[in-house]
């Protein structure tokens, strides 16, 4: 055992995990620290005291009212230069998911040294870089949307709904996370597509539109496209963070020619994060996206979430725009059933500085694509001028159709 006071914060990566056995914290802290470290389930023959005092992992505190166990690894466990996330997160998320002894454990959070977050090359552009490149201010959120149907429109389609969403007033449109390279609307020739379109609507309007293209792909493919994409013109590209992985964050946004931000989607996350007391939770993932180079993460939202979860998610936002071992920050997206009703909400909850991104609450509006982004916009608007979305409406049509179809509740 350990005392917090034999733990040096910038020679250890700490991890915090909430855990239900019976063995009891203290005990069931050690079987997590012998299996992710130096231990098995027998004494070793080639055990040595020089390896237990260099790489044992200690547990140092334990929380009983909340069931937290705190960690403590040695950097010198870790493979920082080759082995990067993959390795630290097969020692702190490792085979402790399976210890029979646990009957359930989360990783709550990772309190990572600045020593460890040089490794890494962190955001390019940042949440004050994207904003650069569209010309906004702090305090205003971006607006964004995903272009629906989620599959099955051709590129020139795909390009004809960008505008028309761009026209009405969006800083950003994204593919779903299921649209890459499908034969119905090939990559290059969508991206073309809507580049043409988006630089029409800079001709129309003076307004700079991102366009996330997604790329997500095996590895070389996927760097392939990253290449293709760029000599296409693409402003942003688009990751699937956990399905590619995180190595494929770090690959894209190491590299010196791709000069662009990388909007990093989370398709699959639940499945760590979405049960309380098990898994992994959502804002160690969010801390590996932002070492791993992601300008853009979505967080979730909080409108119609009870206060606890909406808190949670404020608290990964708040980490993202944050100070953080001297890496750029990353802008938070709220997605996820956004319509303009509950916009208000939303930036009440989580702060204006994130994007709303909102697919059906745009595509969804009954006077069509255009007036769906002004709604939303102008729910923005009313939400940053402190005026209830209600009262913003008798003088905007486009907001007082989409508040008659879907109201304030969440969807």
């Amino acid at each position: 055992m350990a005392s917090p006071e034999d733990i040096d914060p910038d020679s250890h990566i700490v991890g915090v995990y909430y855990v239900e056995s019976g063995l009891g914290l203290w005990r069931a802290g050690v079987e997590i620290a012998k299996e992710e470290s130096i231990g098995t389930w027998t004494e070793l023959t080639t055990m040595t005291q020089r390896v237990v005092e260099r790489l044992a992992a200690k547990v140092y505190k334990v929380d009983g009212e909340k069931r937290l166990v705190w960690v403590a690894y040695p950097l010198e466990l870790f493979d920082l230069d080759y082995g990067g996330i993959p390795n630290l997160l097969s020692i702190v998320a490792g085979n402790l998911f399976g210890l029979s002894a646990l009957e359930n454990v989360r990783l709550i959070d990772l309190k990572i040294p600045r020593e460890v977050a040089r490794h890494f090359p962190g955001p390019k552009f940042g949440m004050e870089g994207v904003r650069g490149l569209v010309g906004s201010e702090m305090g205003v959120p971006h607006l964004g949307t995903i272009i629906k149907p989620k599959v099955g429109l051709s590129p020139r389609e795909t390009a004809q709904v960008a505008y028309e969403a761009a026209i009405g007033g969006v800083d950003f449109v994204k593919d779903d996370e299921t649209l890459t390279n499908q034969p119905f609307c090939p990559l290059e020739e969508r991206l073309s597509h809507v580049m043409e379109k988006l630089d029409q609507v800079r001709e129309e309007t003076g307004r700079t539109v991102l366009y996330a293209v997604n790329i997500t792909a095996q590895h070389e493919a996927m760097m392939e496209l990253a290449d293709r994409a760029i000599e296409q013109g693409a402003n942003m590209l688009m990751v699937d963070v956990l399905t590619a992985g995180f190595s494929a964050l770090q690959s894209l946004a190491e590299d010196p020619s791709i000069r662009l931000p990388i909007h990093v989607h989370r398709a699959m996350h639940a499945a760590m994060t979405r049960n309380p007391r098990h898994g992994i939770h959502m804002l160690v993932l969010a801390k590996l996206v932002r070492l791993a180079g992601g300008d853009q993460l979505h967080t979730g939202t909080a409108a119609g979430k009870m206060e606890k979860e909406a808190a949670e998610v404020r608290k990964i936002d708040d980490f993202l725009r944050g100070e953080w071992n001297g890496l750029k920050t990353v802008f938070p997206v709220a997605s996820g059933g956004i319509h303009p009703g509950i916009v208000e909400e939303n930036i009440r909850l989580l702060g204006p500085d994130l994007v709303i991104n909102a697919g059906g609450g745009i595509h969804g509006h009954p006077m069509g694509v255009r007036a769906g982004a002004r709604a939303m916009r102008q729910a923005i608007e009313a939400a940053i001028k402190g005026i209830p979305v209600e009262e913003y409406a008798k003088t905007h049509e486009e907001l007082r159709v989409a508040l008659e179809k879907w109201g304030k509740k969440y969807a």
